[in-house]
């Protein structure tokens, strides 16, 4: 196996994960930047009141965007399966 197959390859699945990270992680970041711009303005530091909204935004977002995740993911690992012969020199 060359080491650009191997380097396109590791490319490609930094790319797939953050695709597939990215709507999680952007909706913890901005429920965390609202709820913590809310508990500036009232000045109440309760750990709970940041940690449940976030929860239940991300398992929001998971539910909304899962099934893309799962096609992205099953996507990228069908191509990889198809580049099997080529990378061993078998095909």
């Amino acid at each position: 196996m060359e080491t650009a197959a191997v380097l396109d390859i590791g490319l490609q699945a930094l790319l797939v994960a953050a695709k597939v990270g990215a709507p999680a992680l952007l909706t913890a970041l901005a429920v965390g930047f609202a709820v913590s711009l809310v508990q500036s303005i009232t000045q109440i530091q309760e750990v709970t009141l940041s940690f449940v909204p976030k929860a239940i935004a991300v398992g929001i977002a998971l539910v909304v965007c899962g099934h893309w995740m799962i096609s992205e993911i099953v996507e990228f690992t069908l191509g990889l399966f198809a580049l099997i012969p080529s990378l061993t020199g078998a095909g």
